[in-house]
């Protein structure tokens, strides 16, 4: 099964695909994790996405889409994949259409006073990464991680101003995909608010998908 998941930033996307990409035993593709991979790698497109990135550039979509169509090569996608991350615009989308079918767009709605309750209480482990929300995930010690007992710091990207920035690019750039996806039939509402924990999301992705876990 070929999927993309789509939501506003703060909605859940990555921790949601990550779940989605186990229960259906398919790979989980972040674009940002793709650019990392290659750039450590050394290969040719690492080497050109970092020369533009180095120059405080966004890389051009034809580049992002052919580092996606030389992943979606890999044996792992025979059964599909969930892509996060990818497209955030219509010209993205088209071009994805040149290199794959997708079966499903799952698209999680959100309210912005949950996105911002929800991102401004995130902290993120300097050390390790790990992510915890003091309000509803807080750690077991205030300020340190769990895991490597490092301290814990709001990212400048999830400080409310920022935060309702970021809502406003959503709006005007990616939020056009949900009428593309929506008129080619392959749009899936999921109300993003219900935490992946709990069951009544999953039936609602059995029913959107129709399909069994």
């Amino acid at each position: 099964m070929k999927l993309i998941i789509s939501g506003p930033p703060g909605s859940g996307k990555g921790t949601r695909a990550s779940r989605i990409a186990q229960a259906l035993k398919i790979p989980h593709i972040s674009t940002g994790d793709l650019f990392r991979k290659e750039i450590a790698g050394g290969t040719d497109l690492g080497k050109m996405a970092k020369e533009i990135i180095d120059q405080g550039k966004l890389v051009p979509d034809v580049i992002t889409v052919d580092m996606l169509k030389k992943r979606l090569q890999d044996e792992d996608c025979n059964k599909g994949f969930i892509l996060d991350g990818f497209p955030r615009t219509i010209q993205q989308a088209e071009l994805l259409k040149g290199i794959t079918d997708i079966d499903h767009v799952i698209n999680l709605e959100i309210s912005r006073e949950i996105i911002i309750d929800r991102m401004a209480s995130r902290r993120t482990c300097k050390g390790c990464g790990e992510i915890f929300n003091v309000k509803t995930m807080p750690p077991k010690v205030e300020g340190k991680c769990d895991k490597c007992s490092s301290e814990l710091i709001q990212r400048n990207d999830e400080k409310e101003e920022v935060i309702s920035e970021r809502l406003e690019v959503y709006e005007k750039m990616t939020k056009p995909l949900i009428q593309f996806y929506s008129e080619l039939g392959l749009l899936r509402a999921i109300n993003g608010s219900i935490p992946v924990e709990n069951q009544e999301f999953w039936n609602l992705l059995k029913e959107a998908l129709k399909i069994d876990f």
